[in-house]
């Protein structure tokens, strides 16, 4: 039905999170009716996410070796804040209550499966710095649930080592909601009425 260069690009499009057959449809078109400029504009900024990367660190989107939180001197070095992704780091900072630093895991717990996320890396970080607490911000559903247990046990014995204050956000998030969605008000007081976890 479509030229072959503009269904590749819908069916480009549809393969994205939460992008269906429709959107993906009306997304092209928009390209397509755009000026030059504009459509030139969106084709490089897409090249230069090469230049994008994980930081070295916390695992947040970078495109230095470190990411601008972790290279901050001004953070507070004594808490960590461990997330699910990069993307549940903006509304966090958005809500101007936590000034430490973070840990992206990449994902939840998938079952008993672990391997995909940062979870050894953030053992190592534990062992070499030194974190007083360590805030476990996962989202308030199954997975993110599952996670949290799966970090509590999986850390124990660091945590006991080093007197690391474990504590998770508050529930004033609501079950199965994402911190991503999350309003600023919400979250800062989640984040300020955390409670701990051991």
């Amino acid at each position: 039905m479509y030229p072959k260069n503009f269904q590749n690009l819908i069916d480009q499009f549809t393969d994205l999170p939460s992008v269906g057959p429709k959107m993906a449809e009306r997304l092209v078109l928009s390209l397509f009716k755009a000026d030059k400029e504009k459509a030139e504009s969106f084709s490089e900024a897409l090249r230069s996410l090469h230049n994008v990367h994980t930081c070295a660190q916390c695992f947040n989107i970078t495109e230095s070796d470190l990411c601008l939180i972790c290279a901050n001197t001004g953070r507070d070095c004594d808490t960590l804040c461990v997330v699910e992704d990069p993307l549940d780091i903006i509304p966090i900072e958005r809500a101007r209550t936590y000034n430490g630093l973070y840990h992206v895991l990449g994902g939840t717990v998938s079952g008993q499966k672990s391997d995909h996320l940062k979870i050894h890396e953030l053992e190592n970080r534990l062992s070499a710095t030194s974190i007083r607490e360590i805030i476990i911000a996962t989202n308030f559903t199954t997975e993110g649930d599952m996670t949290a247990l799966f970090l509590q046990k999986r850390l124990t014995a660091i945590i006991q080592e080093k007197n690391i204050l474990l504590t998770r956000l508050v529930r004033g998030l609501a079950t199965g909601s994402d911190i991503e969605y999350a309003d600023d008000l919400t979250l800062k007081s989640s984040l300020t009425n955390r409670t701990e976890m051991i």
